[in-house]
Parts: structure tokens; C-alpha cells; sequence
């Protein structure tokens, strides 16, 4: 995920070696392990990152149910589209720029992992087998499309600006 301007930065301010040493540790960085796999299946929401066609970055919010995005493999995410306010732009930035990041948050546990890959949108009705493996039972919103994304890497980001925040139902869970 380094360009060769971020790691001249890293450099000059003294954090190279470090990340040098993380990137050391083996080929398993671009495959999901067990851990990412756990903290993936508890999140209920993500922020999406795409591209737009002249090039500026576009984030959106998607959530649904506990668990909404789902891993497939070692190295493909998906998650069910639900309706929302009808602006498609970023199921049209990927149909021209593929490259996304995820973000996902756990803000109780000040902890949050970036996913960045290549999406593909499906229409429903197109593959029954991947939708009855993403779509969420019980969940009442109208899937709208599935997105899918290919995994080229990912990332623990640091922990160290994260306020901690509880949804309601963690709240009256504890009590």
C-alpha cells in the first residue's frame, strides 16, 4: 500500500524499518487470515471508498445486519446492496475504476482494519448461489445488487485516535 512517496516520508521521519519489517513477515499479507475473517463477521458497517472517472476519491457508509459482509475465500469479500437514496455513485465509479478500500471499525475496541481490491457489481438473479451465501436472512431492506471485491491487501491501522463508541444495542447488552 506504500507509494514510493510515502516511503520516502516513512524515511525521513524515522518509520521505514518498521514497516519494512511488517512487510518481512510473509506472503499471507494479501490473504485473510483467521483474525481479519473473525473481525470481518462482527462488523455492521463499512465505509466504501471508490474512484471517480476524473479521479477524485469518493467515500460512502454501507451497513446492514451484524455480519452483512461476508468473506468468501482467503481472498474475496461480498456484501447484499441494499436501497438506498437512489445516487449510484459509487456503482458508477466502479463500473469505471474497480479499485476500492474498505474501512471497517470496531470503536469499542479501538480497532479498525483497511481492505483495498478490485470490485464488481452483480445484479441479483445472476449468480443464486453467491446471493444465498451474502445475502442476510431476516433482514428485511430490498437488496438492490451484491457487491464483490477481490482482496489485494489489507491492513491493521493504528488504534491510537479511535474514540471509543457503544450502539445501543452493545449499550443494553452490558446492562
Amino acid at each position: 500500500m506504500f507509494g514510493e512517496a510515502a516511503k520516502r516520508l516513512q524515511e525521513q521521519h524515522g518509520s521505514r524499518a518498521q514497516y519494512e519489517r511488517l512487510a518481512a513477515m510473509g506472503p499471507n499479507q494479501d490473504a485473510l487470515s483467521v483474525s481479519e475473517v473473525e473481525f470481518i463477521r462482527w462488523r455492521d458497517s463499512l465505509y466504501l471508498g471508490s474512484v471517480t472517472a476524473d479521479g477524485w476519491p469518493y467515500v460512502q457508509h454501507r451497513g446492514g445486519p451484524r455480519g452483512f459482509l461476508r468473506v468468501l475465500d482467503e481472498k474475496t469479500v461480498a456484501f447484499a446492496d441494499f436501497a438506498g437514496n437512489k445516487q449510484y455513485i459509487t456503482t458508477g465509479n466502479v463500473q469505471t475504476n474497480d479499485r476500492v478500500a474498505l474501512f471497517l471499525m470496531d470503536y469499542p475496541n479501538q480497532t479498525r482494519l483497511k481492505l483495498i481490491g478490485h470490485a464488481w457489481i452483480m445484479e441479483p438473479g445472476v449468480d443464486l448461489a453467491l446471493e444465498a451465501k451474502v445475502r442476510p436472512e431476516n433482514y428485511a431492506a430490498k437488496v438492490e445488487r451484491y457487491v464483490v471485491i477481490a482482496v489485494t491487501a489489507y491492513d491493521w491501522n493504528c488504534s491510537q485516535h479511535i474514540t471509543p463508541r457503544w450502539t445501543a444495542e452493545e449499550i443494553q447488552a452490558e446492562h
